[in-house]
């Protein structure tokens, strides 16, 4: 405690210590970590329109704009905490951080660039117009001590952070990018397991209804399929339902299943909340196949966090959530046993129906990793050190997608009037539609997936916080949206600049051996190359800001992550940056899965050497004969 004082308190002139001493120790001892709740501003956190931000470039008011939708308390999961969502994805890590960050974006220069230390500002350093405006690093641990115990000290500490993935880099859009998402997943999920996607009464089964997960039940019947969720804390179930993306909710198991067949029996698209653990409902829809031979699920998931399974990313079916928040305080070791045995029961029941005929992926949360560790049977005989009995939704499912080039491509439209946002959507399906007609037809696939979200996503209430979008494209899709968009910014159809981003989770921005580089099977899943070049070479070909994680989405230690923002002013220079970017972005994750002995990526790959003649990638040799190797190995 006495270096976690010490280290805040740099902040402060010493005048002030003697009273923020004893007020920050308190916070360390309520809470673990001094979060400066004196200095959360009053003022209402939103993406106030780009004019509105005091500072003397707009990229700077770009940043600030992003800064504060990510704590929106309409976009933010615990926004007092500065976490956006995953349970401990922070911004900053105390609100001194936030308020000097802000007075830096204020007073910048475009020959200045702001340099941010998981958090820390470590101030403006001189640097070109060209460069970054803000260059952005969280948690980045040497290897040896990048465990989840280091990371408890360290952040208690305050001298590391958990960005988890847009979090800490300003990039979140709220759920929206999960709907679409998760969307994409299952209507592929269907195309691959099921032979259709045509989900009219398929029935998807998984849990969480939080942050990220609580985008489940608004995909699912976009998707046109019967979507049942568990969540065990009312709150974020109350919510999802009060903002209409959960349909129905219910705290009775038997109600629960006799929905579910009423469902699935009329084809009706549903999203239903069940209040109560996702073990006890596996547990019920087994016994009711056992009793019945009826199988009422179809395709299985789960999104619980656990990346964070013992600070409340996972509640064990023995107890209540009043319950399980007291031992979790009071006996953290005996929490962590019951959150095994919880994993042990929750992974029994899928295997058995799984066995009879259900389809189950993991969904990128460490569910299958954590399972492992737990005891459970989720081995895969003769599986590498990514495999598991079930795969993840990246080896199966959205894998092949990325290796196509396709992935999370996001606008802001910073003045914040949805007819601007209206308008960018307007232009990007209507650039989808036009690349669509001379490509292959699993590229054709993945466009008209997306041409119909985009055309339809004004129906479905999507936007949260700040006025943005998201879809799935490919290359050349994305360098021929942003400068569709920058040049409607020229033109003045759009009212403001606009910026550019994407999730990490992503073709080449993470390095992730259990989720989105789980179908690397070259040897190189634990290696982080990619997403290390995707930060460096995003930074030197234009982007505004770029971030660099450790943590996201499974976990700290088992990931690393890059992002970008990029802001499109209607100038040559933006459209500039923006192609020779965006190209690069894609170009290095596709490039990387090509050599790793990825079909897909090496078809993706070729084709994009035939049109950018600038481009020259290494291209692998397969071998032909495996006997070559056997009689090689024998002597």
């Amino acid at each position: 405690m006495f270096l976690a004082l010490r280290n805040v308190l740099r902040y402060f002139p010493p005048s002030h210590h003697n009273i923020l001493a004893a007020e920050f120790a308190q916070e360390l001892r309520q809470y673990g970590h001094i979060y400066m709740y004196r200095f959360c501003p009053l003022i209402h956190m939103r993406a106030y329109p780009i004019d509105q931000y005091p500072c003397r470039t707009r990229q700077a008011a770009s940043i600030m704009l992003m800064i504060m939708n990510n704590l929106d308390h309409a976009v933010a999961q615990f926004p007092q905490e500065l976490v956006t969502y995953g349970g401990n994805g922070q911004v900053f890590s105390n609100w001194a951080q936030f308020r000097l960050v802000m007075y830096y974006l204020s007073e910048m220069t475009e020959e200045q660039t702001l340099v941010m230390y998981s958090g820390h500002p470590a101030g403006l350093f001189p640097s070109l117009p060209s460069s970054p405006r803000a260059i952005i690093t969280n948690g980045m641990v040497i290897p040896n001590y990048s465990s989840r115990e280091q990371y408890e000290k360290m952040f208690a500490l305050g001298v590391s952070m958990y960005g988890q993935m847009t979090a800490g880099s300003y990039c979140y859009i709220g759920p929206q990018g999960i709907v679409h998402g998760t969307m994409l997943t299952v209507l592929n999920a269907g195309r691959r397991y099921l032979g259709s996607d045509d989900l009219r009464g398929r029935v998807l089964v998984t849990s969480g209804l939080g942050g990220m997960s609580g985008a489940q039940a608004k995909a699912a019947v976009i998707a046109g399929c019967v979507g049942v969720i568990a969540e065990v804390d009312e709150v974020p179930l109350r919510k999802r339902h009060e903002q209409g993306w959960l349909m129905e909710v219910t705290s009775d198991i038997e109600h629960c299943i006799q929905r579910i067949r009423e469902a699935k029996r009329s084809k009706t698209p549903l999203s239903l909340g069940y209040h109560g653990n996702i073990v006890d409902l596996w547990e019920r829809l087994l016994t009711e196949y056992e009793r019945t031979g009826e199988l009422l699920v179809d395709l299985g998931s789960d999104q619980t966090s656990l990346h964070n399974p013992f600070s409340g990313g996972y509640y064990p079916a023995q107890l209540s959530l009043h319950q399980a928040n007291q031992l979790m305080a009071t006996d953290p070791a005996r929490f962590k046993t019951m959150v095994h045995e919880s994993l042990c029961r929750q992974v029994a029941a899928i295997n058995k129906l799984s066995e009879a005929g259900m389809f189950f992926w993991d969904y990128g949360n460490a569910f299958l990793l954590e399972a492992q560790r737990a005891g459970a049977e989720v081995e895969k005989e003769g599986g590498g050190a990514t495999e598991f009995r079930y795969p993840s939704y990246v080896q199966h499912i959205m894998g092949d997608i990325f290796s196509l080039g396709f992935g999370p491509f996001r606008w802001v439209c910073t003045s914040g009037d949805p007819r601007d946002l209206t308008l960018t959507d307007d232009i990007a399906a209507t650039v989808l539609e036009e690349i669509s007609a001379n490509v292959t037809e699993r590229v054709r696939q993945q466009y008209n997936d997306n041409i119909r979200w985009i055309r339809e996503a004004g129906k479905h209430s999507l936007v949260v916080g700040s006025q943005a979008r998201i879809l799935y494209s490919d290359q050349k899709g994305r360098v021929c949206i942003a400068l569709a968009i920058n040049q409607a910014i020229a033109d003045r159809r759009v009212s403001a600049p606009v910026v550019i981003s994407r999730d990490h989770h992503d073709v080449s921005g993470t390095d992730s051996p259990f989720r989105e580089t789980s179908n690397v099977y070259d040897g190189s899943a634990f290696c982080a190359d990619m997403a290390v070049q995707n930060f460096v070479g995003d930074a030197f070909r234009g982007a505004t800001w770029v971030s660099l994680h450790n943590g996201g989405g499974v976990g700290w230690g088992e990931v690393m992550n890059g992002g970008f923002g990029l802001l499109l002013d209607g100038t040559e220079e933006a459209a500039k940056r923006a192609s020779l970017m965006l190209n690069w972005d894609v170009s290095n994750g596709v490039a990387r899965r090509c050599w790793s002995g990825n079909s897909n990526a090496y078809e993706t790959i070729q084709r994009t050497m035939e049109e950018q003649r600038q481009l020259r990638v290494t291209m692998p040799y397969p071998v032909q004969d495996e006997d070559v190797l056997d009689r090689a190995l024998q002597g």
